[in-house]
């Protein structure tokens, strides 16, 4: 399964090459409805924050998806023969970027909507930023995501609301209620690295 996932990727990433040194690259990623846009795996409800992500198809049909690791899933399931261009967002700005030149951090603790736990950057000085801020997390090039253990943390997703339905955004720190000395409930957040 990791070579076969691995090979539909190297093939997109040179796919994506040759289009561009030929010039013919028009695929352009489309901005988010979160309206109307469903993941394409999870059919979970896709947010236009920095977590989105999304495949245009040779044929300029976007596919969106709610998580990377749910992009990841397609490709595995599709392969990439129909796969125009692939794009992820900017942790920072949320500007759209060409899958194959981010970088990425992943950390099971950073929370992602599908608890797949990787986050994109522009640039490789900004995602070792995020590393040394929080203290934790493996850097990553779009190669290296190919042979990336694409697990979902769902136990972990679900035990803290993060799935879809849940109030809490995905990016602010969990909140634990704790009985206190006193026999009251307290809210005490959890530790300090474990947000995105």
């Amino acid at each position: 399964m990791r070579l076969r996932t691995f090979l539909a990727v190297l093939l997109l990433f040179s796919m994506a090459a040759l289009g561009t040194a030929c010039g013919t690259h028009a695929h352009e990623p489309v901005e988010v409805d979160e309206l109307t846009h469903r993941c394409a795996i999870c059919n979970m409800a896709v947010t236009d924050d920095r977590h989105a992500v999304q495949i245009i198809t040779k044929d300029g049909q976007p596919l969106l998806f709610d998580d990377l690791g749910c992009m990841y899933a397609w490709i595995m399931q599709h392969g990439s023969d129909a796969i125009g261009a692939a794009f992820v967002r900017d942790y920072h700005d949320l500007k759209w970027l060409k899958m194959e030149e981010a970088y990425y951090v992943y950390d099971a603790a950073i929370r992602t909507p599908m608890a797949y736990g990787v986050i994109s950057f522009a640039d490789e000085q900004a995602a070792r930023s995020f590393i040394a801020e929080h203290g934790s997390g493996m850097l990553l090039t779009a190669d290296d995501l190919a042979e990336h253990t694409w697990e979902s943390d769902h136990e972990h997703e679900h035990a803290h609301g993060h799935d879809h339905g849940g109030e809490q955004h995905h990016d602010e720190p969990h909140v634990h209620t704790e009985p206190g000395d006193d026999g009251q409930e307290h809210h005490a957040p959890q530790g300090a690295g474990h947000g995105a």
